[in-house]
């Protein structure tokens, strides 16, 4: 048992100085050795810049801050933090459930690679965004301050090809739209480079899964509830899915079974963050632990998060954030079994 830390990062500025304030934050960390020993020496540079360019530009000032405050070159950053031509990873587990009025979400991988950043970011150039940080620029899960909320949910390496991670299309998502129906047609637009889920939350009601591959990208649409595991269900996507999806399978029908109760947000997010839920995995070693639980009210702009086995939750009000109210933490303590 040890254990883990996630700092959390409050900023706002230009997105060229968000990434140099980021950039000398992280000098001497341990977590750039991590992303050097698992991304590319050198990507097709242009070619990133002409999509991000269509897609986000903003995140070319940030990658080009990030340069300057790691001093390295703009192309060294882009192949060490752009999300883009990212080498396959290995699966990576996540459960969500999305109702009318809330989103609640677990990440399940390994420790060893996790940022351990949990950023508040407002940058004049995009929607002010809070989620935690996943390659640096790329976001694992947010919400943004029009009330969209976005997570990703590994499938498969089926058809990988080079595109854009899926970290970095939920951080383009949320500092682009304001709505799930944005959302989806960007994330239609984005060059995919494997198989993903999102899943879609925003105050208006919508709820939405994408099932996005490198080929196809198709909508589930929800009503009263709905829920986005690790598997395609779409009938045009299955043969995408891994060969074995029966941990996924059951925990699609754990989390039909409790939406069905009709719980408050802080029940759903005590459901999500206990140890001994269904939803709550130790396997750290085999690439399957739980990390950090996030959740959304969308009425009361309401964020609480915690990371695993934390004795202490995150809990404010993203709007008085975003209005110039700092959050008074600064890092969040859990334990890694």
């Amino acid at each position: 048992m040890s254990e883990f830390f996630v700092n959390i990062f409050q900023i706002r500025d230009t997105s060229f100085n968000i990434g140099l304030k980021l950039g000398k934050y992280l000098q001497n960390k341990p977590l750039l050795k991590v992303l050097d020993s698992i991304t590319r020496p050198e990507i097709d540079y242009e070619n990133m810049k002409t999509i991000y360019s269509a897609l986000a530009p903003h995140l070319i000032e940030e990658l080009d801050g990030l340069a300057n405050g790691l001093e390295i070159s703009s192309k060294k950053s882009a192949s060490l933090l752009s999300g883009y031509d990212v080498p396959m990873t290995e699966a990576m587990g996540c459960s969500a459930i999305i109702t009318k009025d809330y989103y609640v979400r677990n990440y399940d991988f390994s420790p060893a690679l996790y940022d351990g950043i949990f950023s508040l970011v407002q940058s004049e150039e995009a929607f002010a965004t809070a989620g935690y940080n996943l390659q640096v620029l790329g976001r694992h899960d947010g919400i943004n301050e029009k009330g969209l909320v976005a997570g990703l949910h590994f499938v498969s390496n089926n058809s990988y090809s080079k595109g854009i991670s899926p970290w970095t299309a939920i951080r383009m998502v949320l500092d682009m739209c304001s709505s799930v129906d944005e959302a989806i047609q960007m994330l239609k637009e984005i060059p995919h480079a494997a198989c993903y889920n999102f899943s879609l939350g925003d105050k208006n009601d919508n709820m939405a899964v994408v099932e996005a591959s490198p080929e196809k990208v198709m909508v589930r649409l929800g009503q009263s509830s709905l829920s986005c595991v690790n598997h395609f269900q779409d009938e045009m996507l299955q043969n995408k899915n891994r060969v074995s999806i029966d941990g996924s399978v059951k925990r699609n029908r754990y989390l039909q079974e409790i939406s069905n109760k009709n719980l408050t947000h802080e029940e759903m997010f005590d459901e999500f963050k206990d140890k001994n839920s269904p939803l709550f995995f130790t396997d750290y070693e085999n690439l399957f632990g739980t990390l950090h639980t996030l959740s959304y009210s969308y009425q009361n702009s309401r964020i609480i998060t915690t990371i695993a086995q934390s004795e202490h939750v995150l809990d404010f009000n993203f709007q008085d954030w975003v209005d110039g109210e700092n959050v008074e933490e600064q890092m969040l303590r859990g334990i890694i079994d």
